[in-house]
Formats: structure tokens, sequence, C-alpha cells
């Protein structure tokens, strides 16, 4: 692991994800710019002293120089965005398969390096859109690509939170490097939690975002970065859309949704409801499906795979992290055996999903600074 030392929220997070089933362990980490904390985060962790290092550089040196079968299989990195690219190039460069935190780097330019390295090393990467990892987000993939909505007409995505409606970076780590350009990049909102959204419309369709109409504001004074986003969306194939995401909806915790809509019917999911899926339907009431009740065999094998207690058991956040850590493990594991991996196995965010995200960050802002009403995304 790269980051994610004392003081720290989602590098906790990621080892909780990864280690849930039992087929990731973590075995070294550069945990800090102050090697001082890397090293007091390692013992922490149980580390061993000879696997913590100080630096991401270090560790990638010595972890190569070891035996095969001893060095590190992939890197987790878990650090504020503008260290993500570095240490991703480093780690394929070096033989080293990767999971990144989003959004993948701080350009687009960046990123298409990287998605150029592993196309060019063959070596598995995943991101981690973490919302893409729930059961009822696959099945809701699943109904679409079965057509059981029909042509779809209209995505609405809301991603509202309200923890930034004052100036807290002045006092918390986890602000201060989200509304700081030199961590966070070219984006604030939009590339922190716009990204999700952006990402979940677009797995769940199937669809691509062809054109948008951006309007992002920063609405807390003296701000550098955006801290609200409103967008339009033109789908590929004719789809109408909203996207609305912000750090400054007051009382507002982690509230994510979707609703899609098609010629037929429509989907309804929420994050902090996330065990339930609303399938509404013209001529009929609307059906609540539930992870893990397959009565009559009607959830899709998808999210049977990414569930792992039966019904009523509540399934949330960490699972649908691990699911994504899992998938990877699985894929990693093919990999290494020359073994074919299944569908579902390779149902995670790759470096592609990155590479999309980083562009529509990019279109994004070029939109909101443009006199023009659309602006396509490449």
């Amino acid at each position: 692991m790269v980051g994610g030392g004392i003081g720290a929220f989602i590098g906790a997070v990621h080892r909780q994800a990864a280690t849930m089933d039992g087929m990731i362990e973590l075995v070294c980490g550069a945990f800090s710019t102050d090697p001082e904390v890397s090293k007091k985060s390692g013992e922490q962790l149980f580390l061993p002293d000879n696997r913590v290092y100080g630096t991401y550089e270090e560790m990638i040196v010595a972890e190569r120089s070891l035996p095969e079968h001893e060095q590190m299989d992939f890197i987790s990195i878990v650090t504020p965005n503008h260290v993500h690219y570095p240490v991703a190039k480093a780690a394929l460069e070096n033989g080293f398969h990767v999971v990144c935190e989003k959004p993948l780097a701080i350009s687009s330019g960046e990123a298409k390096e990287l998605a150029s390295l592993v196309e060019k090393t063959g070596l598995q990467f995943a991101v981690t859109h973490t919302y893409t990892g729930y059961p009822m987000v696959k099945q809701a993939r699943h109904m679409v690509r079965e057509g059981a909505l029909g042509k779809i007409r209209k995505v609405v995505v809301e991603y509202p939170q309200g923890w930034l409606s004052t100036r807290l970076e002045k006092e918390n780590q986890q602000a201060s490097w989200r509304t700081d350009p030199e961590k966070a990049g070219p984006a604030g909102c939009l590339g922190d939690i716009g990204t999700h959204a952006h990402n979940l419309a677009e797995y769940i369709t199937g669809l691509r975002v062809a054109e948008i109409c951006a309007d992002l504001g920063s609405l807390v004074e003296g701000r550098r970065l955006d801290d609200d986003v409103n967008i339009l969306l033109r789908f590929s194939n004719g789809a109408k859309g909203v996207l609305h995401s912000s750090q400054i909806s007051a009382g507002e915790e982690n509230a994510l949704k979707i609703y899609v809509y098609g010629e037929k019917g429509g989907i309804e999911w929420h994050q902090m409801e996330p065990n339930t899926l609303l399938v509404k339907h013209l001529d009929r009431p609307v059906e609540i499906y539930r992870t893990g009740v397959d009565h009559g065999n009607y959830l899709s094998k998808a999210a049977m795979h990414n569930t792992r207690v039966p019904s009523g058991h509540p399934e949330g956040y960490i699972e649908a992290f691990a699911n994504i850590y899992r998938n990877f493990a699985f894929a990693l594991s093919n990999h290494m055996h020359g073994e074919e991996p299944s569908p579902e196995v390779l149902d995670y965010p790759t470096v592609k999903a990155g590479l999309r995200g980083m562009t529509f960050i990019e279109t994004a802002i070029t939109s909101s600074r443009s006199d023009k009403k659309w602006t396509p995304l490449p």
C-alpha cells in the first residue's frame, strides 16, 4: 500500500475491503511522505520493519529485488490525487499490478499514459469506483442489458453531500487536500464525487455521455476548487440526462441516487439504502428487489456473485469496496495461472474507466468556462 497511514481515512477502508475475503494480505507499504509516520503506521499494522518503507520508490526497488514468491504482487494506491500517476507508472514499469483510488490522475494526458502502459505490459489494473460493487447496482445493470426497461430515454444521477458547507479545509486534513489544486488536481467536488456519479450512470446504462453542458461553482468564499456541480447530459443513444453533485448541500450525508427510465419502465437506487432496488413499470405496480432474495431466480448471476450473506443481513459500503478487491484478486489469480476469468470476475472498473473519468472532468471544466451550450465528450 502507498498512502493510508495514521490519520488517513480511505486507507483503512481499502485494508478492510481488501482483506475481507481472505484472498489478499497486506505485506508491505510506504504509508506516508513522512518516513517516521510510515514506520509508526507499519508498526500499528504489525508489519515487519524491513517491509515498511520511507518512500514508494524505495519500496518498489526493494520489493523488486526479492525472490518472486516473496515480493508483493500488486500495489494499492490510496494517496491524494496528485500522487496516483507517479506511483502507478512506477509500479507498472516494474512489473507490479495496481489498484488505484479515483480519479486516476490529475490530467487526461497522465491517464492516457497509464492506459497505454497497462495495454503494453498486460498487467491488471483496477480503479475503485466503489458504487459499481453493490449487488443491486449489478442487478440494475443486468436489467438494462437484458432490455427490461426498453430503450433508455432518461438518466438522472445525483450525489449531494454537505460536509464542505463551511471552510472546513482550515482545520480538517481530508478537506484540506481535497480543496487544494496542487493535490486534488483541477477539480474539487467534480473529481471527488462527480466522477462517481458519471461512472455509475455509464456503468448501469452501458451508454456513453456524448455531450455535456456544465456549470461548476465554488460557493464557499475563498475556496479554490468547485464545490457544486450541475451538468446536463446527452447520451450516445439520444437519451437525455442530468448530473448534480454538491458538497455544500447542507444537511446531506452521502446521498448518491440514480434514476434510469426506458420506454417500458425505470429503476431507482439509493446508496444510503443500498440493498433495495425499485423497479417501475408502465402497466403494473412498483417491484421491490432486495439483495440476497432470489425467489424464482429473479436476481442476476452478477448480483448473486457479489452477495456474501443471506437476505436481511445488510451489506454496505465496505462490502461494495470488497467486491472490487475480490474480483480483482480472482482476475489476478487467473492471470498468474494462465486461466480464463469468468465475466463476473472481470466486472470491476479498469484503467479505461479511470481514463474515462479524467476525460469527463476536463470536458466538464471546459464546458463550464465556455459560452457554448454543448461541449462534446471525446
